[in-house]
């Protein structure tokens, strides 16, 4: 289960264009919390740590308690605008949790065992074809990833959806489309064999002093 982090908030009194931008002006980002048969709440959030969350990664699978006038709700980031031009944080929109229902997201592929693969120790390479899975999992207990073991895996073998195992209580959004998420490549270049090569050698027609004849010309053209 992924960690829950906390999240302190304040009460947005005004909405609207105008009042969001004289929150960003006062270093404050403008949000709303929604979802779980109750109203909709605007608040603002601290501007640093927010643009500081969004770009730790997984902000958007990352479960909060958000703490808003002494009370606290569980919430999951479902979207967020930035800044065309600066990247900058201008909105962030939460998702209520309530026990009991679940939500569909992104959860990422970890590979695991790497080191060890026969495909990847044979030359080959890993071929990730996806890097997250779309699930619809627990409110309560959002998966960190799911791990793809290439402990076993030689060149040309390949994980889909429907060899893994995923977390309790979590179900693919299209299990039958078994998409592929890792192959093993081959090599581009085919390494050449040394054995095959000596009895190549062996096998060429020898000239004097043992050394291997040389090719023979091409006939001259004749005059005319």
């Amino acid at each position: 289960m992924a960690e829950i982090k906390t999240l302190a908030a304040t009460t947005r009194a005004r909405v609207g264009k105008g009042a969001a931008r004289s929150t960003r002006r006062e270093g404050r980002i403008p949000a709303v919390i929604y979802g779980g048969g109750d109203p909709a709440e605007a608040i603002e959030l601290d501007f640093r740590e927010t643009n500081k969350l969004i770009y730790a990664g997984h902000f958007l699978t990352t479960q909060f308690d958000i703490e808003v006038a002494g009370a606290v709700q569980r919430v999951i980031p479902r979207d967020y605008q930035l800044d065309p031009v600066k990247d900058l944080p201008l909105h962030v929109d939460f998702l209520r949790l309530k026990p009991g229902s679940t939500l569909k997201v992104e959860v990422p592929v970890h590979l695991v065992n790497q080191e060890t693969c026969p495909g990847v120790k044979k030359g080959g390479s890993v071929n990730v074809v996806r890097h997250s899975i779309e699930m619809r999992v627990p409110a309560d207990s959002i998966p960190e990833a799911v791990t793809a073991d290439l402990g076993a895996l030689d060149i040309n073998d390949s994980i889909h959806l429907s060899t893994l195992a995923l977390p309790a209580g979590c179900k693919a959004t299209q299990p039958e489309r078994d998409f592929t998420i890792v192959t093993i490549a081959p090599p581009a270049v085919v390494p050449e064999d040394p054995a095959a090569a000596a009895a190549a050698a062996a096998a060429a027609p020898k000239g004097k002093g043992g050394k291997a004849a040389p090719a023979a010309a091409a006939p001259a053209a004749k005059k005319k």
